[in-house]
């Protein structure tokens, strides 16, 4: 399995593990590195892992729904289990600007966006029906 970067990324574990046990310079390291930045080499030689921190917010929320919105859209999805567009309606009366992609969204962060599976409601998947072979000869 390959190394995953964020999407600038301009080293490689190797090259970070390198900048790290190196006693050379920060200009003579950012000048054989691939031409790397000398910060760049500043902020791996203080490191002591060679992977990226994490980016974004810790804990994500909206930045459109307040938490008493959320916190009725939640209540609302668990105990009426409608689907996304039936719950959208039945809330729009409660909170103007809700959107659908904002209810989407809301639903996804609480891990409640997908409703549960139904008993009864498919038939089992299994193999094939056998046939048997008839050769028709003339």
């Amino acid at each position: 399995m390959g190394q995953v970067h964020h999407g600038t990324a301009t080293t490689t574990a190797l090259v970070r593990r390198a900048i790290q046990h190196s006693q050379e310079s920060l200009r003579a390291l950012a000048k054989c590195c691939c031409g790397i930045n000398q910060k760049t080499v500043a902020k791996w030689r203080k490191r002591t892992s060679v992977t990226d921190l994490p980016t974004g917010p810790r804990a994500p929320t909206s930045t459109v729904l307040s938490i008493e919105e959320e916190a009725i859209i939640i209540a609302f999805r668990r105990h009426t289990l409608p689907p996304l567009d039936d719950c959208l309606y039945a809330l729009q009366a409660t909170i103007p600007h809700l959107t659908r992609s904002s209810l989407h969204r809301c639903l996804r962060r609480h891990g409640i966006s997908r409703l549960p599976e139904v008993e009864g409601g498919k038939e089992p998947i299994g193999p094939f029906k056998s046939y048997l072979l008839i050769s028709v000869e003339k």
